[in-house]
């Protein structure tokens, strides 16, 4: 294993800068060493999870109105501070549903997950096909007043890799000059770096959600799901074991009407994943033109919590979302202010997120009447 010393990676700006900012720079990167450290534990956390089904609960798989529906979500954080090293998470998926029954479906997905996370370049990568059968409990597709429970699985593999060339360690630190220290890439690390891939490992997800929609903009819903239950191996040396732990989800929201054009759409996600606790919270209002080819638009505010370094739970970011709805297409951006302890590094410019999401209209035997996310 790699001693802190040896996992930070500076690129060390001009020689003739002073041994106070060599310092600060040491200081700045063994803040976001810790913090990687932190996050390495969890997955990708999306700002809009609404707008994430696939990575957010297997049993969304389907929830939608459509014959088919696109999926595409882009996250950059810390780029004011990691530059081109910013943490950056893609996901990308597609589902089709079928009609198996009078008021039931059964739906099929594929989906991909790809992040990378600071100056290491630690990647991860996951694919999975899902399946999900969605049971009508009450009413009819073709009226307001439904009632669905919908279970959904997850298979598929995963790898996490390593960039070990953009590295140096703490043998490669030449203080002889004091006034001029430096890193020396040349000299020899001292280290055994192993293999830069982990074993491709095999991954299951499962998660179940409940929805009952009253009106066209009058609904509620409740979900969970535990992703990695086999919690896999994902070390990187050989015979040594990491296990990847699972990720427990707990998410609730809905919508409720002011007028015929009005509404707002609060909900909550909740995940646990080993030490790491993080939650989201606030609503989207949302107002629709009403006519047979809706155009909508939504603006909304959201916090999101965590446990910090120091493990208390608090507030890491403020997230100020808007959102375009389209008859088919959907395009959202938000953007996280940093509201931790960060602050005093990134003068809380978080990141960025943008969505989209595009949903094929089904034919009268295809509908499926869900509610607005």
């Amino acid at each position: 294993m790699l001693d802190p010393a040896a996992r930070i990676n500076l690129n060390y700006p001009s020689l003739s800068k002073s041994k106070s900012m060599f310092n600060t720079y040491t200081r700045l990167t063994l803040f976001f060493l810790c913090f990687s450290v932190l996050l390495s534990a969890q997955d990708a956390r999306y700002s809009q999870f609404y707008a994430n089904p696939l990575q957010l609960n297997p049993a969304m798989n389907g929830v939608f109105d459509g014959s088919f529906r696109f999926t595409a979500n882009y996250k950059q954080q810390y780029s004011s501070l990691l530059k081109s090293n910013a943490y950056t998470s893609y996901a990308t998926g597609i589902e089709f549903r079928k009609n198996v029954n009078r008021g039931d479906f059964a739906a099929f997905s594929v989906s991909l997950q790809r992040d990378q996370a600071g100056m290491s370049k630690f990647t991860r990568t996951r694919g999975h096909i899902g399946g999900s059968f969605m049971k009508q409990l009450d009413g009819s597709r073709y009226r307001n007043n439904n009632k669905y429970l919908i279970v959904g699985a997850q298979v598929g593999l995963g790898q996490h890799s390593f960039d070990w060339s953009g590295l140096w360690f703490s043998r490669q630190f030449d203080n002889s000059n004091p006034s001029l220290p430096f890193i020396n890439m040349d000299a020899d690390p001292g280290e055994s770096l192993g293999e830069q891939n982990s074993n491709t490992y095999l991954d299951f997800n499962a998660g179940l959600l409940w929805y009952a929609l009253f009106d066209d903009n009058m609904s509620i819903y409740f979900g969970g799901s535990i992703n990695h239950l086999t919690t896999p191996n994902v070390a990187f040396m050989e015979s040594a074991i990491e296990k990847l732990d699972s990720r427990y989800v707990v998410h609730a929201g809905g919508e409720i009407p002011f007028t015929e054009q009005l509404s707002i759409l609060p909900a909550i996600v909740g995940m646990i994943q080993g030490p790491s606790m993080s939650s989201t919270v606030g609503a989207n209002f949302r107002y629709s033109n009403g006519e047979r080819n809706e155009l909508a638009i939504r603006a909304g505010l959201w916090g999101h919590l965590s446990n910090q370094l120091e493990s208390q739970i608090g507030f890491e970011a403020v997230i100020v979302t808007a959102i375009l709805e389209l008859e088919t297409l959907n395009v959202g951006f938000s953007y996280d202010i940093t509201t931790s302890k960060l602050t005093e590094a990134n003068n809380a410019r978080g990141g960025m997120e943008v969505s989209l999401i595009y949903t094929q209209p089904a034919n009268r035997k295809q509908q499926m009447r869900c509610p607005n996310f």
